[in-house]
Formats: structure tokens, C-alpha cells, sequence
């Protein structure tokens, strides 16, 4: 039992809140370890287990620790928790609140809801069932959501007579079955709830666990950083006229800002400054944190609207069209790849498509895993790639959670949500002078999509020397320009013969000539054309700069992967470059002495090894008028008046 008098002298200087989901299979004994570790860490109201106890007496049942902490008279005749309870109570460093997430299979999504928003975990197994098919899926389900602070738990050790070896026995199956998901648990603490051992102090009747009891491993668990110690996110909810002022009202998610620092706007990379921040009523003062719901003045007269995000320029989200989540299903119908959804993300709200469906896990299969699949079923839970009709601003959910976290509709309905699990930070751009003003003009990329017939994009061509970028480049230019759209070709070569002259090949310069290429594409396709860059670009890195700058210029960006193998590219060596490379004349070649990272989700893949040019070329039309020939201004994106107050 805890020692009262060590309890009541807490840190003076307690270490930051955390948020625990409490998690496993059902009759695992998790409300029963709630009960528990609330009286033991003297979080209960005085009286409250005689209370409980009478009221057993008068219903002739046993008493139970977890009648402490099941809400619902629903779930003491059932006993089985049905939603997930949010309870605080205190460590010796440090507060604590517990998500106790159900167990149960039909409740599965409420664990969903406990755990994405959770700092760590604790996953109950019982010592007398092991792993059983439940504590598995809830496993799985923390890997998908990239909960990476996990303890187990072993409970009901009582059961097996306190002995090491069956505890040792759910140990060896656990961490087996977590590196697979590729968790490794701090710490394994077996615990008998019932007779409150190793809950908030050492257990004399197992005295060969050395490691820490789950009090203990509750302080272990490292935190987020606060949220106004994180990167500043202000999301835009309206935009109101005020006294000859626009007001940009919305929440700060994350960091802090105040008047007369620069920001930066997104998703189109506008530079401004603060003027002042407004409440109601006014309070004079200057900044706003974390969790405030202000509005903002800018210095700049800029375009703004609802779903544009604030930033500091030092510390910028991620702009993309491809986003890469995991996700949890709700909907009637199994999701699938190709399936048209809306994405909500803060004030956020884009058509997007379903390009990919990676692992997956279904809740209903006997032993389920996680593998790739076709579909994901209703309640169940997939890495998947979307495809985004126009760009999102969001934050890898591991980094700034506000912007990490999304639900998926579909004619009005929620049938989904999920995490940003990978992105890239691609950083910031610098100029050499503070003295620019963008201009942009009244001819929108809405009207140029209707005039041509199509809207502007960047089409980028990746892959070795000698899979065929510039064949194709040219095949497909001729083909769209058949059927009357605006194209042009950017060739590396080209681009190096001129604009990039003075550039070499060294690391920097590599940069230097995406970058470049990247801009003069984004202005083409600014102006309504279809821009294909043929560039080898071997890094993902500056891949994702070139998608962002385009993104950045609102519009279309495609990244089509012209693969063909190694081997395939050395034996077609147009230009002898492979040859030269192998005798020592070319140093830093792609693909003999230098990297090339394949890209990991290309909107489009063509494997020129196996398909002739002609076969290529039908592929990528294909692909692109559907894509480009929408036209037209998505609903979604026509700007609101800015209302008068």
C-alpha cells in the first residue's frame, strides 16, 4: 500500500501533466486498477469506498474496486465498461489523467478516441489468459497511432501465485509481438489490483520484479512540450470588418504571437506582420497563448480566408497535397481505394481521394494484423495515403497535435478520422532583401482553369539517367498539347545549359537547381500552363521543397516516378554517362556513386522497362486529364465576405 505521509509531500517543483490511456482486452481488470490507483494515491472523496461498500451490501454484490470509477449503472449490471472516463488524480511528481479506455470489441472505437489524444499508455494483460485476441487489436491500434510511450501492465498475478515465470511468459510474447509494430515497451509491471500490489509501491510477495510500480512508471513518461512552448499555429475561423480593420478571428492551437512580430501565411507563403491582437472585452494586452481564441490584425492588406493557417517563418508547417494518416473507419460501407471524402482539419475542410491503402488492421478477423490491404472494414484501421484537391496546411501529429489530427466525411456524415503520422519539414526560404511586395493580379487561377479548359499544374518527372524522363517529357507534351492545353517542357539538361549554367554538381548546387526549376515551374503554372519538369531530383528532401513551392503558387502538383531499373538505365546509356561514370571520368553519378531515393508514394508510377513509349504516354493522359480537367473553382474554395461588426 502507499505510503500516506510520501504522498502528501508531492514535488515542489511537480513535472509536467500527462494524459494516459488505460487499455486492453476485457475482464483484464482495468476499471479494477482505476479504482485502485485512485484510493492509493488518495484521489478519492473521504468516504467514498465506505459508500460503495454499503451500497454493495444493500445490492447484495461483492464489492469491487472498479465500482469506484464505472459511471454508468449500465456498466455495474454488465460490468464492462462502455466509455471512455476521463480521470485525474496526482503522482508524487506530477499530475495524471487517465483515459480508461474500454475493452470491449463493439466499443473499439472509443479506445480510438482514448488513445489519440494521449501522451502514453498503459496496455493491461492478464497473467492468467496472456494475450488474449483483444489485448492484440489494442496493441495494433496503439502502433497505428503512433502511441510510442507504452507500459504493460500485467495483471491478477495473484491468479498464478505470484510467479516470475508466468510473468516472465507474457513478457516474452509481449515484446515479440511489439517490435513488430515496431513499439518497445519501457516497462513491464506485474500487479495484483485485487490486493493492491505493485501499484503504488513494491510488492513483498514478488520480490524479484526490480523494475517500477505503475505509480512510478506513470513518472517515467516524458510529456509533449506545453503547447505555448510549441511551434505558433493560428487558425483562421472568419474574417470580420471592424472600424475600416479586417479581423482575423480564430484560435491560437499552438506557441504564442504578439503584436509586431512577422508571420507567415499559408498555405501560400505570404509574409506579414502582426498589428494587434483584439479580445472582447479588451484587455490591453499585447500577446496570445496557447488555447486563446483572439482575432488578429495584419499590417499587410493580404487575402485571407477561413481554413488559412499563421505561422513564425523559423518554424513553418507542412504544405502538401498528399497527406499519409492513420486512420480509423466508422463508415457503413468498407473504405477503398479510389473512394472521394471530405478532410475537416481545424477550419480546414478539402475534397480528397483515396490513393492508397497500406497496412490495415480489421477488428473482426480472428487473429487480426496488420498487412496490406485492399480495403479497410467499418470499425477498422489502415495506414492510407489521400490525395488532396488543393493544398493543406497541417503538422505531423507527433509534433503539434491540433494540426495532426482530422476526421473524414462523406455527404454530410463523419466516417472517420485520423493522424498525420509522416510529412516533411521542408523549411523556410529566405530573400536577400526585406524590402519585397508580392503583387498578384485580379485574373485568378479559377478563371485561367476555365478559360483553358484545364487548371495549372507542375508535373515532376523523377528517376535515373536513362529511364526515359526526357523521351516521355516530350511524348506526353505532344499528347496534351493535342488536346488543346497549355504545356511545356522544363528539361534538366536545358535548364542547365542556361538558367542553372552556374551551377555544378555538388550537394548545394543540387539544391540550388531544384529550387530554381521549381520556381520557374510554379510561375508557368501560375499562368494556367502544364508545366512537366524532367529532372533525376534523387532526394525526397528536395522533392518535397519543389511540391511545396508549387503548392505554395495554389497550384497542381504531380509526382510521376519514371522507373526503370538500374540495370535496364546502364544498358539503354543514351548519352554515355553510366559508361564514363564506371571508368572514373564522372564522380557523384546517381546511381554508381551517388544515392537515388525512389520515391515512397508518386502519384503516378511508370515503369518504362515494361511498357513502350506509346503505352507510357496513354497511361499518363489518362491519369492527367482526369485530374486537370475538372476545371473550374471547387466550391469549397470560393472566399467569404468578410463580415461587418
Amino acid at each position: 500500500m502507499l505510503d500516506r505521509s510520501a504522498m502528501s509531500s508531492v514535488s515542489l517543483n511537480p513535472r509536467p501533466p500527462l494524459r494516459v490511456v488505460l487499455c486492453g482486452s476485457v475482464d483484464h481488470g482495468k476499471s479494477t486498477l482505476v479504482g485502485r490507483l485512485l484510493h492509493d494515491a488518495g484521489a478519492l472523496p473521504e468516504g467514498k469506498v465506505e459508500a460503495v461498500r454499503a451500497a454493495c451490501v444493500r445490492r447484495q454484490v461483492d464489492f469491487e474496486w472498479a465500482f469506484l470509477t464505472d459511471a454508468l449503472q449500465a456498466e455495474r449490471d454488465q460490468n464492462v465498461t462502455i466509455d471512455s472516463a476521463q480521470i485525474a488524480f496526482r503522482t508524487a511528481e506530477r499530475f495524471v489523467t487517465l483515459v480508461d479506455a474500454p475493452g470491449h470489441e463493439e466499443f473499439l472505437r472509443n479506445m480510438i478516441t482514448g488513445a489519440a489524444t494521449a501522451d502514453a499508455a498503459l496496455l493491461l494483460v492478464a497473467a492468467d489468459e496472456g494475450w488474449r485476441e483483444q489485448s492484440r487489436r489494442h496493441a495494433y491500434l496503439l502502433g497505428l497511432l503512433g502511441l510510442r510511450q507504452v507500459a504493460v501492465v500485467v495483471t491478477k498475478m495473484d491468479r498464478v501465485d505470484w510467479s516470475e515465470d508466468g510473468f516472465r511468459a507474457v513478457e516474452r510474447d509481449g515484446r515479440a509481438l511489439l517490435a513488430e509494430l515496431g513499439l518497445a515497451p519501457f516497462a513491464f509491471v506485474p500487479v495484483s489490483a485485487r490486493e493492491g500490489e505493485g501499484i503504488s509501491g513494491p510488492s513483498a510477495k514478488m520480490p524479484w520484479h526490480a523494475g517500477p510500480h505503475v505509480l512510478g512508471a506513470l513518472d517515467r513518461c516524458e510529456p509533449p512540450a506545453p503547447a505555448p512552448d510549441q511551434p505558433f499555429r493560428f487558425v483562421v475561423q472568419d474574417v470580420y470588418r471592424h472600424n475600416g480593420s479586417r479581423l482575423l478571428v480564430g484560435r491560437v492551437e499552438s506557441g504564442a504571437v504578439e503584436a509586431g512580430q512577422p508571420v507567415v501565411l499559408w498555405p501560400f507563403h505570404k509574409a506579414a506582420t502582426i498589428a494587434s491582437v483584439e479580445r472582447w472585452p479588451e484587455s490591453g494586452d499585447s500577446r496570445a497563448l496557447a488555447g486563446e481564441s483572439v482575432a488578429l490584425t495584419l499590417a499587410e492588406p493580404l487575402f485571407v480566408e477561413r481554413g488559412h493557417v499563421l505561422s513564425h517563418a523559423d518554424a513553418a508547417p507542412i504544405v502538401s497535397n498528399r497527406l499519409h494518416a492513420s486512420v480509423f473507419w466508422l463508415g457503413a460501407q468498407a473504405l477503398r481505394v479510389g473512394d472521394e471524402l471530405r478532410l475537416k482539419l481545424g477550419t480546414q475542410d478539402v475534397p480528397c481521394r483515396v490513393a492508397t491503402i497500406g497496412k490495415a488492421f480489421d477488428p473482426a478477423h480472428a487473429t487480426p494484423e496488420l498487412a496490406v490491404a485492399s480495403d479497410v472494414s467499418r470499425n477498422g484501421a489502415a495506414e492510407i495515403t489521400l490525395q488532396l484537391r488543393r493544398p493543406l496546411v497541417f503538422d505531423r501529429h507527433d509534433r503539434i497535435a491540433a494540426l495532426g489530427r482530422f476526421v473524414l466525411a462523406h455527404e454530410h456524415r463523419i466516417v472517420g478520422g485520423g493522424i498525420v503520422t509522416t510529412g516533411e519539414y521542408t523549411g523556410r526560404r529566405d530573400t536577400k532583401s526585406q524590402n519585397l511586395t508580392q503583387s498578384s493580379g485580379t485574373v485568378t487561377a479559377a478563371d485561367r482553369a476555365v478559360r483553358n479548359g484545364h487548371r495549372g499544374a507542375v508535373v515532376w518527372f523523377t528517376g535515373l539517367s536513362g529511364a526515359g524522363k526526357s523521351t516521355l517529357a516530350r511524348a506526353l507534351e505532344s499528347s496534351l498539347f493535342g488536346w488543346g492545353m497549355l504545356v511545356s517542357v522544363l528539361d534538366g539538361d536545358n535548364l542547365r545549359g542556361g538558367l542553372n549554367s552556374d551551377l555544378g554538381f555538388a550537394p548545394k548546387d543540387r539544391v540550388e537547381n531544384i529550387r530554381r526549376a521549381a520556381e520557374v515551374a510554379r510561375l508557368l503554372a501560375e499562368a494556367g500552363g502544364v508545366v512537366i519538369v524532367a529532372l533525376i531530383s534523387p532526394y525526397r528532401a528536395d522533392r518535397a521543397v519543389a511540391r511545396r513551392i508549387a503548392l505554395e503558387g495554389g497550384c497542381e502538383f504531380v509526382e510521376v516516378f519514371i522507373h526503370a531499373p538500374l540495370a535496364a538505365c546502364e544498358q539503354r546509356d543514351p548519352k554515355q554517362l553510366y559508361k564514363r561514370a564506371r571508368a572514373g571520368l564522372i564522380r557523384e553519378f546517381t546511381g554508381i556513386d551517388a544515392p537515388y531515393e525512389e520515391p515512397l508514394d508518386a502519384e503516378i508510377v511508370v515503369p518504362t522497362h515494361e511498357l513502350t513509349v506509346e503505352e507510357a504516354t496513354m497511361r499518363l493522359v489518362d491519369f492527367l486529364r482526369d485530374r486537370l480537367e475538372r476545371g473550374g473553382r471547387d466550391d469549397a474554395l470560393a472566399a467569404p465576405a468578410a463580415y461587418e461588426i
